[in-house]
C-alpha cells in the first residue's frame, strides 16, 4: 500500500505552540492526541485537523509517551517526573503510577563516562520508575510500561494500578535491554518492546517470557499495531560518528525512517525518502491513516544537527494514496 502526506493537517489556534511532538495516539472516534514539549501539554484534534482542546500545561516535566486506552483513558508517561498518569479525554486526573519526582534505585550513575548512550549508567534493574518511556494496554486491560532511560525493565500492572510483575536486565541478550523505549500489545496478547539502543524489537508473552527478537530495525522508538496485525515502527536517526551497542560505529548517517512489518517481524515496506529527522511516536487510526511524531527540536535543532528552518517538522499524517485520490481525509 502506498501513502500520501496530508500537508498542513494540524491546525491549532495561534495561542497553542510547541517545538516537539513526543507522542501521538488516536481514540475510538479517530480523534488525535498529541503529547507536546515546549509547551508541555496534550492537544486534541479531529481527524481532519480541527482543533478540539488543550490541557495539562504546567503538569509535566518531560512529556514522552501517550496512549489512549480502549476505555478512553489517556495515559501520559512523564520521563522527567518518573510517573505515569491517567486522565479523562478532557484532562481530569484519574490515577497515578509511580511516585512523582522520585526515581527508583537502579544504580544509575550520572557521572559515569558514556561510550554509546547514557543507558550505560544503569547498573541493575529496579522497581517502577526511573525515567519511564511508554505504556500499552493489553486485551484484558492490564497495563505494560516500558521503563527505559534510567532502568531496564517492563512492568505489568492491573487496571487498578497494582504492580503484578516486572522483567528485564541490563544487556544485549534475550530479555535484556538497552533502553526499552516503545511498547505495544497485539490483540493476541503478545508484548512488543522497542529495545531502542539494541536495534531490535523483542517479543514476549504477557508474563514476560521471551519469544523472539526482530532485528534489522534501527533505533526503534515506538510501535503501532494496525488492524490485521501490521506493525508500524518509528525509527530514530543515527548520525555519523555515533555508535550502536550491536552494530558498532556509524561511519555514515543512518537517517530516520518508518518500517512496516508483518505480525512475524518480516519487512513489508520501508519509508526512507520522507525526509524524517527524529521519528519518536507513531499511531494508526481505524481508516489506515498513519501519524508520525518527531522530536525535531530536541534531537536535531538544539544540538545543531539540522537548521532551525526545519522546526515545523513535528507531526505528519500519511493517508493511503487511494483514499487521498478520492479526497477522503482518512
Amino acid at each position: 500500500m502506498s501513502f500520501t502526506v496530508v500537508d498542513g493537517w494540524e491546525r491549532p489556534p495561534a495561542r497553542v505552540r510547541h517545538r516537539d511532538v513526543a507522542a501521538v495516539d488516536v481514540d475510538g472516534a479517530d480523534r488525535v492526541y498529541l503529547f507536546t514539549r515546549y509547551d508541555g501539554q496534550v492537544l486534541v484534534f479531529e481527524p481532519d485537523g480541527t482543533f478540539v482542546r488543550a490541557w495539562g500545561a504546567g503538569l509535566f516535566t518531560t512529556p514522552h509517551g501517550l496512549t489512549v486506552g480502549p476505555d478512553g483513558r489517556v495515559w501520559c508517561v512523564d520521563a522527567g517526573d518518573h510517573s505515569v498518569r491517567a486522565f479523562t479525554p478532557e484532562g481530569d486526573p484519574l490515577l497515578t503510577l509511580g511516585v512523582p519526582g522520585e526515581p527508583s534505585d537502579t544504580g544509575y550513575d550520572g557521572g559515569a563516562p558514556v561510550r554509546v548512550h547514557s543507558v550505560e549508567r544503569v547498573r541493575h534493574p529496579g522497581p517502577p520508575f526511573n525515567r519511564c518511556t511508554n505504556l500499552a494496554v493489553g486485551p484484558g486491560g492490564d497495563l505494560y510500561v516500558a521503563d527505559g532511560y534510567g532502568n531496564c525493565r517492563v512492568h505489568r500492572f492491573a487496571p487498578d494500578g497494582r504492580l503484578l510483575r516486572s522483567w528485564g536486565e541490563v544487556g544485549t541478550g534475550p530479555g535484556q535491554f538497552h533502553l526499552p523505549h516503545g511498547i505495544a500489545v497485539t490483540p493476541e496478547g503478545l508484548v512488543l518492546v522497542a529495545d531502542r539502543e539494541n536495534d531490535r524489537i523483542q517479543v514476549f508473552d504477557g508474563d514476560g517470557g521471551h519469544l523472539d527478537s526482530w532485528t534489522g530495525v534501527r533505533r526503534p522508538c515506538d510501535l503501532a499495531v494496525a488492524a490485521g496485525g501490521t506493525v508500524y515502527v518509528a525509527e530514530l536517526w543515527r548520525p555519523a560518528g555515533t555508535r550502536s551497542f550491536v552494530e558498532g560505529p556509524a561511519e555514515q548517517d543512518r537517517p530516520g525512517r518508518v518500517s512496516v512489518l508483518d505480525g512475524g517481524g518480516a519487512v513489508l515496506d520501508r519509508w526512507t525518502d520522507a525526509g524524517f529527522i527524529a521519528p519518536h511516536g507513531i499511531a494508526v487510526d481505524s481508516r489506515g491513516a498513519v501519524y508520525v511524531a518527531e522530536v525535531t527540536y530536541s534531537f536535531g535543532i538544539r544540538p545543531g544537527l539540522v537548521p532551525a528552518d526545519r522546526a515545523g517538522q513535528q507531526l505528519r499524517k500519511f493517508v493511503p494514496t487511494e483514499a487521498a485520490a478520492e479526497g477522503v481525509q482518512a
